[in-house]
Parts: C-alpha cells; sequence; structure tokens
C-alpha cells in the first residue's frame, strides 16, 4: 500500500503541480487583501476536490452519457485559459476592475478567481480528471481507492499551502516587481493554454 501511496501521490504531483500554481494564483489575485486571497485559495481547493471526487467515483460513465471526450475538455480549457493569459500580459483585468469600481463608486476588489480558472481548469484540470479516473480504474477495492484518494487529499492540502504562501512572498517583492511578474506567467499561462489546445487537438487526431 506504502508503494500505491507514493506513486499516486507522485502522479499527482506532478499533473496538479503545486508550486506551478501558486504564482498564476498570486499573479491573478494581485491587489486583493489577504482575507481575500486565503478565502479564494480555500474555495478553489475545496470544489477542485469536489470536482476530482464526482469524477473519480462517476467520471467515465457521466463523460460517456454526455458524449465527451477528455480532448474537449482539453481545447475549451486551453482557449479559456488564454483569455485569461492575455489580460494578465497587457493588464486588462486591472483596466476592468478600475472602470468597474469607478461605476458603482465601490471598493476596488479583485474578482474571484477561485472558481475558474484556479479549480477549474487550472487545479482540477482534464490532466487531474483524467488521472485521478484512470488510478480509480487501475485500483478495484475500498482499501486500494482509499490509498488513491490519500494521495490525492495530500496533493490538495499541498496545493492550499502554496496558494496561501504565494500571496506574501508577491507582496514583499514590491507593486513594480511584482506588475512585471505577473506580465511573465501571463506568458506562462499563455504557452501552457496553447499546450492545453496542441494536446487535446492530437489526441483528437489520434
Amino acid at each position: 500500500m506504502l508503494e500505491l501511496f507514493v506513486s499516486s501521490f507522485v502522479t499527482f504531483f506532478v499533473v496538479i503541480d503545486p508550486p506551478g500554481c501558486a504564482p498564476i494564483f498570486a499573479g491573478l489575485t494581485a491587489g486583493a487583501t489577504a482575507a481575500h486571497r486565503r478565502a479564494m485559495a480555500v474555495r478553489a481547493v475545496i470544489v477542485s476536490a469536489v470536482i476530482l471526487l464526482v469524477f473519480a467515483l462517476v467520471g467515465e460513465p457521466l463523460l460517456h452519457g454526455l458524449g465527451i471526450e477528455l480532448a474537449s475538455f482539453r481545447i475549451a480549457g486551453g482557449i479559456m485559459l488564454f483569455l485569461i493569459a492575455l489580460e494578465m500580459v497587457f493588464e486588462k483585468r486591472t483596466q476592468r476592475r478600475e472602470d468597474r469600481a469607478a461605476k458603482v463608486q465601490a471598493t476596488s476588489e479583485v474578482e474571484d478567481v477561485s472558481i475558474f480558472p484556479m479549480a477549474m481548469p487550472m487545479i482540477a484540470g482534464p490532466g487531474s480528471i483524467a488521472t485521478v479516473m484512470l488510478l480509480m480504474a487501475r485500483n478495484n477495492g475500498i482499501e486500494r481507492s482509499l490509498v488513491v484518494f490519500g494521495a490525492l487529499l495530500a496533493n490538495l492540502v499541498l496545493m492550499l499551502v502554496a496558494l496561501l504562501a504565494a500571496g506574501p512572498l508577491m507582496r514583499v517583492v514590491g507593486a513594480k516587481i511584482e506588475a512585471v511578474v505577473t506580465r511573465i506567467l501571463g506568458v506562462l499561462l499563455a504557452a501552457l493554454a496553447v499546450q492545453f489546445v496542441i494536446d487535446g487537438v492530437m489526441e483528437q487526431l489520434h
């Protein structure tokens, strides 16, 4: 069982990638209060956990029943992430927040990114959904399934810790450096989005 836990943990860690998601989350939530950032981090992890749990239990028959393939998830998620990346690079998110704040005369509150794009498709994306479905299919029985769930839970806890730590680290570096880092992360997120689309198209072609 220990070998199964270790292999499942490593697989989930590579696919979910807590260290990679953390700086993107920090860039998306630039300007948020500490309380709002914490709330979004907790909500993102909880929602992604629910999504992955549902797909682990009933994912394959659900997708087949709806006539949806994971390749379609990759392509759709990639397109949506690319739009978010463009806004990060050209600071459209900041401009839109300021315009909205001026119209409603409200405080400058950061958009809630916990559901999209953090929970879906960054954390509970096509890769992690396919991984949890595959591991559950390979490991029948209550004990082995619980080990897989334990490995998934451990990675989600790591994700929460990484998201909570990313905000304070970004605030320490200062506003100007944070703006530069946000643009760089936007470019990286755009590349990741394009890779999602390419993977989906290649999977469909094969």
